[in-house]
């Protein structure tokens, strides 16, 4: 099998992140697979901001969770409670993907999010997309944060994504055919 295959399949969502920060040339490779990520008529309509202040994500994390326990729903807070009381899983590094809101915006934000999951996968680092990391940003908080972050103006969260050294894992999922249709 091909290593870009091998990637893919391979790839899972980590959610127990070691302490250990990312390398600056770790940082960089990211950034690059994100900055290569291809997009409709190339407009590019991203805007990468690399986070690795621990504190930082430690706070957005804990507005989060503050957030995620004011819903009359307690499912999601449940499910965060079992998995460590954290949105962030301690990671040492998040990529916020914003996005300009073009027609296309959206769309080409997934697929650079694509790419970076995999270029992690490839660099042995485990990754992690969040879309709960537009809890806070959308909060009480948001133009506290957009300030923080330095949104550019006219840019929104699209989504977010965790970084780090892996300390524990689990197997990927496992394909689902019935999700496949051919015609022929």
């Amino acid at each position: 099998m091909n290593e870009t295959l091998k990637n893919i399949y391979d790839r899972f969502s980590c959610r127990d992140f070691k302490d250990s920060p990312l390398r600056r040339e770790q940082i960089d490779a990211l950034v690059n697979a994100a900055l290569a990520a291809p997009s409709a008529m190339n407009l590019q309509p991203w805007h990468v901001i690399m986070v690795t202040d621990k504190a930082l994500i430690d706070e957005l994390d804990r507005e989060g969770m503050r957030i995620v326990g004011t819903w009359e729903d307690k499912s999601t807070q449940e499910r965060f409670k079992e998995r460590g009381g954290k949105l962030f899983y301690n990671a040492p590094c998040l990529m916020l993907i914003l996005s300009d809101g073009s027609t296309w915006g959206t769309l080409d934000c997934g697929i650079q999010c694509q790419n970076v999951v995999i270029a992690a996968e490839s660099m042995g680092l485990g990754s992690c997309i969040v879309g709960m990391a537009g809890v806070p940003l959308g909060g009480e908080k948001a133009d506290e944060y957009r300030k923080i972050f330095r949104f550019p103006e006219g840019y929104t969260f699209a989504i977010g994504i965790l970084f780090g050294e892996i300390n524990s894992g689990k197997e990927p999922h496992e394909h689902d055919l019935n999700k496949v249709s051919y015609i022929r």
